[in-house]
């Protein structure tokens, strides 16, 4: 459904997308995103408003194109970024520093709050220019982690100067992006293709798991853990395949999906609605993984109101989910795939979905958004 989608064609190349995280209990959809661009002199971390729903046509469709509130000059490529709260945003740079950047929201402004130089580094901090990408960034306010091209792993809190713990040779490869496990755990995904889990509680400087790709090395770039089912995670990497993993169970994924043409950049399971999986790639495609189809006892309750309601009379739903997940092929007839972008070319870097809400930013320096995921 392309005519859902508002574009907005911004003249910088979008690495990273976001949408800014709702308040408990809200109940309107999100409306808020932030934008990180990439391969420019001038890079920027933007937010925007994704519009006004005011204008609506007389069946309900969406006009409104994304409007810019402000944006901030960022020193090197936008690596990653994501919310801390409502008004912070932790930001991954390609010169190795990571900078939280504060909204002021009653005169539409951005302001760098919190600064930490060359969190990664190859030779030594104070080594002009020896930055290293920072390449991943993940958030449990006000734990902050950091994981880089220097096979690093930092962790902050947004309060205080100094790392609260650094793993310095975590990895001897570069490290692509990072997620929590649990609150005390972190997952990694690195360039030869392995997935790792690490216990923040413990002091030793090794992976409590290790988990890898048969024989491949193929470099992993994404990783999203399924929102309720802590052990299904799902990652993405540079030949195009999605990999969902059980990590209760042996050290190889439990499927191997043929996806995309290219790169896959980003996977995220829909926050609230995690039968719903999103990957976008190099190739210009950005694909609706849902598993949620043909299970024939299970109602729909994307539109339903009171999702936890939903959730809780038919606690059933959830088991169909898993196994859909995790059978040996999800796809025979517990899935519909979908491109939501039939012919676009150039690179799909990042995607983020909240309730009813996609986002997408491409190298045609362009961002779309859809607000009517599941119309």
């Amino acid at each position: 459904a392309m005519e859902d989608v508002s574009a907005k064609f911004v003249s910088q190349k979008i690495s990273r997308v976001r949408w800014r995280p709702l308040p408990p209990a809200a109940l309107q959809p999100p409306d808020i995103f932030a934008t990180g661009s990439w391969d420019t002199e001038d890079n920027r971390v933007s937010l925007w408003s994704a519009g006004d729903l005011g204008n609506a046509g007389l069946n309900g469709e969406y006009h409104g194109e994304p409007h810019l509130l402000c944006d901030i000059q960022h020193n090197g490529d936008v690596m990653d970024m994501q919310f801390l709260d409502q008004e912070r945003i932790v930001v991954a740079s390609s010169t190795g520093t990571v900078t939280i950047f504060r909204h002021h929201q009653h005169n539409q402004t951005l302001s760098a709050n919190h600064q930490w130089e060359k969190a990664h580094y190859h030779v030594d901090q104070d080594t002009s220019g020896g930055g290293a990408a920072c390449t991943g960034v993940v958030c449990s306010n006000p734990e902050i982690v950091t994981v880089g091209e220097d096979g690093r792993i930092n962790l902050f809190r947004a309060d205080q100067k100094d790392s609260v713990r650094t793993i310095d040779n975590a990895d001897s490869s570069t490290l692509h992006a990072v997620t929590f496990l649990r609150t005390t755990e972190i997952l990694t995904v690195n360039s030869i293709g392995q997935l790792k889990i690490w216990d923040l509680r413990q002091q030793r400087n090794e992976p409590s798991q290790i988990f890898s790709l048969a024989g491949d090395r193929v470099p992993l770039h994404c990783v999203d853990r399924h929102p309720n089912q802590q052990h299904i995670v799902a990652t993405g990497g540079q030949d195009g395949m999605l990999s969902i993993w059980d990590i209760r169970q042996g050290t190889m994924p439990v499927s191997l999906l043929n996806a995309h043409e290219a790169e896959m950049w980003e996977v995220h399971f829909h926050p609230s609605d995690p039968d719903h999986l999103f990957t976008c790639s190099e190739d210009g495609s950005l694909w609706h993984w849902d598993t949620s189809t043909n299970v024939s006892e299970k109602p729909s309750f994307l539109h339903q109101g009171g999702r936890s309601t939903a959730y809780l009379s038919h606690s059933t739903i959830n088991q169909s989910v898993v196994s859909a997940w995790l059978s040996n092929d999800p796809t025979k007839d517990r899935m519909e795939i979908t491109n939501l972008i039939p012919n676009q070319t150039l690179s799909v870097n990042s995607l983020d979905v909240l309730g009813p809400c996609l986002v997408y930013g491409t190298d045609a320096e362009a961002i779309y958004v859809n607000r009517q995921l599941f119309a």
